[in-house]
């Protein structure tokens, strides 16, 4: 059974796991102080949920601005790494307090997960993650699922959570993502501009789709604009998961966007194995390879990565790193586990598979990237 419809994403028979994001804005008011009244019916909707059948995931956004109010630091707790790191240290704290304090009134018991970017791009980790989030689910409990600020760095965090619902949804194995934002959905254009509309439905993310969306927060609390919530979309895209970005400024927002039909839903059209989602899914590379218009071609045809059609390397990877695949116009392709180091790939590319034996010295792998470690973009 397919979701088609907002309305889907209370059916437990189409949705019968369902991940929740909230944002910073939406959980802390404008005093540092959680939004009690607004998160226990928010947290009614959870029991709901779990009433008719489906099991929820939250993934809550909230510690850094929870954590500067109480350590009284200067813009919101992002006025530096340092700053947003001890913040965030505070308010994890706090946060865990709230949710569990929020579901125990609802008699749910809620359990807490932090994550980095790192957690969910090694395999093994991700998977680890996947068992974690199963079991809990299988007990009964709420996973509440949050970045771990307080060691993540720019290098290393996925900087919003709209990423890490759809990183999340994958790694749970989940139907669908509600995002709850302050707008009511995508609009065709800037939603304060005369005769912007909201469009109801979207069949997956195209060029087009990211030329609508704005970028930054309007909040000024939160790290994420719309046009992380498209990259959201795709994540979750690629593994078969819808997504909705429905308005969460009101009480009850989720029952609100169901009854009314109110609100944004990106139907993939795709769904990857489990290996692909989750290597399409990745944020950071090791390194890039460059390929000709032929190999880019072969590639679309869904031919394996193969040394003649190489042109460039860029980075210092090891095998079995991930890496970005490019066009010559410097376009993304796809991305995939490579089978040689940056060096040998240099010593290969544009050669013939008969000539790699005698380059390298033992017997050439069939592949550079094979078309089973590779996903199109």
């Amino acid at each position: 059974m397919m979701i088609e419809h907002l309305a889907d994403l209370a059916d437990p028979a189409k949705t019968p796991r369902l991940v929740v994001k909230v944002g910073s804005a939406l959980l802390v008011g404008k005093d540092g102080q959680p939004r009690r009244e607004w998160l226990a019916a928010l947290a009614s909707e959870i029991a709901e949920a779990r009433a008719r059948g489906q099991q929820v995931i939250v993934v809550s956004s909230g510690a850094i601005a929870l954590g500067a109010a109480k350590l009284g630091l200067a813009k919101g707790g992002r006025g530096s790494l340092a700053d947003a790191q001890a913040s965030a240290a505070v308010g994890q704290i706090a946060l865990a307090g709230l949710w569990a304090d929020l579901l125990g009134a609802q008699g749910l018991t809620a359990a807490q997960l932090l994550v980095t970017l790192e957690d969910l791009d090694d395999r093994r980790r991700y998977l680890n993650a996947s068992a974690t989030i199963s079991k809990l689910l299988e007990a009964g409990a709420i996973p509440v699922i949050n970045e771990n600020d307080s060691v993540a760095t720019e290098e290393i965090r996925f900087g919003d959570n709209d990423r890490l619902a759809a990183r999340a949804a994958q790694a749970a194995r989940a139907d669908a993502v509600a995002l709850l934002s302050d707008v009511d959905g995508l609009y065709d254009r800037d939603p304060r501009e005369p005769g912007a509309t909201m469009l109801p439905r979207v069949q997956g993310v195209t060029r087009a789709i990211h030329d609508m969306a704005s970028t930054g927060s309007t909040s000024g609390m939160g790290s994420g604009g719309m046009t992380s919530k498209l990259q959201a979309a795709e994540i979750a895209g690629r593994a078969g998961i819808v997504l909705a970005i429905i308005n969460g400024t009101h009480d009850r927002p989720i029952a609100r966007a169901i009854g009314n039909d109110l609100g944004t839903l990106f139907l993939p059209r795709r769904r990857d194995g489990s290996l692909k989602a989750w290597l399409g899914g990745r944020q950071r590379m090791a390194g890039a390879i460059v390929v000709d218009d032929g190999c880019a071609a072969a590639l679309m045809r869904g031919g394996s990565l193969l040394a003649t059609g190489i042109t460039g390397v860029e980075g210092a990877f090891r095998r079995g790193d991930a890496v970005a695949v490019r066009d010559s116009a410097g376009r993304a392709l796809a991305q995939g586990l490579i089978e040689y180091e940056a060096s040998e790939v240099e010593a290969i590319l544009g050669h013939r598979s008969e000539e790699l034996a005698e380059i390298l010295g033992y017997a050439p792998r069939s592949a550079v990237i094979h078309r089973d470690q590779l996903v199109l973009l």
